[in-house]
C-alpha cells in the first residue's frame, strides 16, 4: 500500500507511513453539537469517509476516531437562550448529525468519544502538563504557557512574536489571569448556572483544545498516524493540540491532513453563526447519493462554493455516472468472465 497525502506540517506530499505495520490510527475532529448539521459539516464527513474506505479496501486495519464536543460555550449559550438543558440540546443535535451521516452512507467510526465522558482523561493530561512545567493554575483556571513550548507555530506557519492575542480574560469568562497573552485555557473555572466537574484546581470544565488531545491519546495512544480536519482548524485548534501533546511528552500525530471548506457565494465560509444550508433541507429536494457526491466532487484541499448551480451540476454529474454504469452493466450482462464480447 502506498498513499501520498499532503501534510500540513511539512507543506509537502508525503507517503502515509504507519507506526504499526498494517494498522492505521486516524483521529478526526468531529462536530460541536450545538445546532443541526449543514453542508460544510457533511463535506468533512464525506472527504474523510473516502479516505477511510480507501484504507480499508487496501487491506489495512483502521482505527478511525471521530470525537463529539458535547459541552461548549456555544452549546451552553444556545441552550440557555431556548430554555433547554444543555445536555438535552447536545443529545438532540448529535442525533441529527448521526442521521445526516447515515443518510449519505458515511461509515461509522471505530470510536466516538465525547467530552463529557472523557473528563478524567482530560484532567490527568492537564496534571501531566503542569508537572512538566508547561502550564499553571490561576484563579481556578489552568493555562498552557505557550512560550515554554519549543516550535509553537510550526504547524500553522505562525510566528509567536507576530501573533496578536488578547488578555481579556474576563470577556472570555475566565476568572484567572494569564502570564502571557498567547497562553490559552486548559481548564475553565466553574461559573454560576453552567455545567462543571471536580478537578484538582476546583470545579470547572475543559478548554476546547485539550479535549481532543486527551481523547486522541485515549483511543490511539501517545503517537498515532494521522490527524485530520478542516483547514479552519489548523490555527489555533490543531496548533494548540500539538503544543499540549508535546508539553505532555507525547509524539502525537505523525501526519496532518486538512480539507478545504464549503463557502457561500461571495466566498464566506458556511457556518452555524453565518449563512448555512442545512443537510435536512438539501435532502428534501435531492437524493442522498447526490448530496454525498457534491461535497466530495472537487479537490479535497480546495474550497467548494455551495449554490443552486453547484447542486444542479452535482445532479447532472451523478446522473452521467448512473447512465454509464447502467449501460456498462447492460453491455456485459451476457459476457462470460474472461471472454471478450464482440460488437
Amino acid at each position: 500500500m502506498s498513499l501520498g497525502l499532503y501534510d500540513t506540517a511539512t507543506r509537502s506530499v508525503r507517503l502515509l507511513t504507519m507506526l504499526r505495520p498494517g494498522h492505521v490510527g486516524v483521529y478526526v475532529c468531529g462536530p460541536t453539537v450545538q445546532a443541526r448539521p449543514h453542508v460544510g459539516h457533511l463535506r468533512s464527513a464525506v472527504v474523510l469517509d473516502v479516505l477511510h474506505r480507501w484504507l480499508l479496501a487496501s487491506g489495512l486495519q483502521v482505527t478511525f476516531v471521530r470525537n463529539v464536543t458535547d459541552v461548549d460555550d456555544k452549546i451552553i449559550h444556545d441552550a440557555s437562550h431556548d430554555d433547554e438543558p444543555w445536555w438535552a440540546l447536545a443529545t438532540r443535535m448529535e442525533r441529527a448529525f448521526t442521521q445526516a451521516y447515515d443518510a449519505v452512507q458515511v461509515l461509522p467510526p471505530t470510536a466516538t468519544p465525547r467530552v463529557t465522558g472523557s473528563i478524567p482523561s482530560i484532567t490527568a493530561l492537564i496534571e501531566r502538563i503542569i508537572e512538566r512545567g508547561h502550564a499553571y493554575s490561576s484563579g481556578g483556571d489552568v493555562y498552557l504557557s505557550v512560550r515554554t513550548v519549543e516550535g509553537y507555530g510550526a504547524l500553522s506557519g505562525q510566528d509567536p512574536d507576530q501573533l496578536k492575542a488578547s488578555n481579556k480574560t474576563v470577556a472570555h469568562g475566565h476568572t484567572g489571569e494569564k502570564k502571557d497573552p498567547l497562553d490559552f485555557a486548559l481548564w475553565k473555572a466553574a461559573k454560576d448556572g453552567e455545567p462543571s466537574w471536580p478537578s484538582p484546581w476546583g470545579p470547572g470544565r475543559p478548554g476546547w483544545h485539550v479535549e481532543c488531545s486527551a481523547m486522541a491519546v485515549d483511543h490511539l495512544g501517545e503517537a498515532f498516524d494521522l490527524h485530520a480536519g478542516g483547514v479552519d482548524l489548523v490555527f489555533p485548534h490543531h496548533e494548540n493540540e500539538v503544543a499540549q501533546s508535546r508539553s505532555a511528552g507525547h509524539g502525537f500525530a505523525q501526519h496532518w491532513l486538512h480539507h478545504g471548506l464549503v463557502t457561500v457565494p461571495g466566498g464566506e465560509k458556511m457556518s452555524k453563526s453565518g449563512t448555512s444550508t442545512l443537510v435536512e433541507d438539501v435532502l428534501a429536494v435531492v437524493r442522498p447519493q447526490v448530496l454525498r457526491y457534491a461535497p466530495g466532487a472537487g479537490h479535497s484541499r480546495s474550497a467548494l462554493e455551495w449554490s443552486p448551480q453547484a447542486v444542479g451540476d452535482a445532479e447532472a454529474a451523478y446522473g452521467r455516472i448512473e447512465t454509464f454504469v447502467r449501460n456498462a452493466t447492460d453491455a456485459t450482462r451476457d459476457v462470460t468472465p474472461g471472454e471478450p464480447k464482440a460488437d
